[in-house]
């Protein structure tokens, strides 16, 4: 998982991580190349599908042993607008525009079956079907 460097400086400022992230979505991508890092634009990525909680943004529990929570209320799914392999994936704010940005609140990691940073019952997402995610959660390293 990488973190942008506007999500870094949020944090070093005193922006709690659930303030910079709630409100925001997730935005899965097929791509041949994966941007190195969390402040490149995802040119030539192919955008499969953007998760919301219907359709408004995203929400997270309070943190408790390190790790924050998707709010299990919530339903956070989206309508796969193509088909494709998921490959990485960016949580985001909605107003990001995916160009470079060493400003925009992001993060950025893998997508696969096991082992990623996001695991996803099947990667191959199909233009018109509805994509679900019901377990999500952002974890802070201790130590």
């Amino acid at each position: 998982m990488k973190l942008s460097t506007g999500l870094r400086n949020g944090l070093l400022s005193g922006d709690s991580l659930k303030a910079l992230l709630d409100g925001g979505e997730i935005r899965i991508y097929d791509t041949t190349t994966v941007p190195a890092s969390a402040d490149d634009a995802t040119t030539g990525a192919t955008l499969l599908v953007v998760i919301k909680n219907a359709g408004a943004g995203i929400t997270f529990t309070t943190a408790t042993g390190g790790v924050m929570q998707k709010t299990l209320a919530e339903v956070w799914s989206g309508v796969n607008g193509a088909t494709g392999t998921a490959k990485f994936y960016r949580h985001v704010l909605s107003a990001d525009d995916n160009s470079a940005s060493s400003s925009a609140v992001r993060i950025q990691g893998t997508v696969g079956l096991a082992g990623a940073d996001m695991n996803l019952s099947s990667v191959a997402l199909t233009s018109g079907a509805t994509q679900s995610l019901n377990f999500y959660s952002v974890a802070m390293p201790a130590g």
